[in-house]
């Protein structure tokens, strides 16, 4: 087997992770939002919608703030360490729950984070 091949192969298995990834998380926060409301429900949606939204006020590739909102690193850290956290607000939790999801859409979708110049 080629390098090539192991590439393909492995492109294929991140896809469906990311997949699995992203249906695991639209259950989770919609589990989420009918638990505690309206609130939770919005702030879901909204950072679901913050890569499209930051793009509307103008961030572009390569810049710092478009990196920031395209990082699964950082609602990664927001769900985590709310988990284990002394903070007790639901639609904060639900935030990081709708920016991960968008992320693991996006990469699922194959769209990647544009490289820095």
């Amino acid at each position: 087997m080629t390098s090539e091949g192991a590439q393909s192969g492995n492109g294929w298995v991140r896809t469906v992770g990311w997949g699995v990834l992203a249906l695991f998380l639209i259950a989770f926060a919609g589990f989420e939002s009918v638990k505690y409301g309206l609130a939770t429900t919005v702030a879901a949606l909204v950072f679901f919608a913050l890569p499209d939204l930051a793009r509307l006020a103008g961030v572009r590739p390569p810049g710092l703030l478009y990196q920031a909102v395209h990082r699964v690193w950082i609602p990664l850290a927001v769900v985590v360490v709310y988990s284990f956290g002394p903070v007790v607000w639901p639609p904060l939790f639900t935030a990081g729950l709708g920016w991960f999801t968008r992320i693991a859409i996006d990469r699922t979708l194959g769209k990647r984070l544009a490289a820095r110049a």
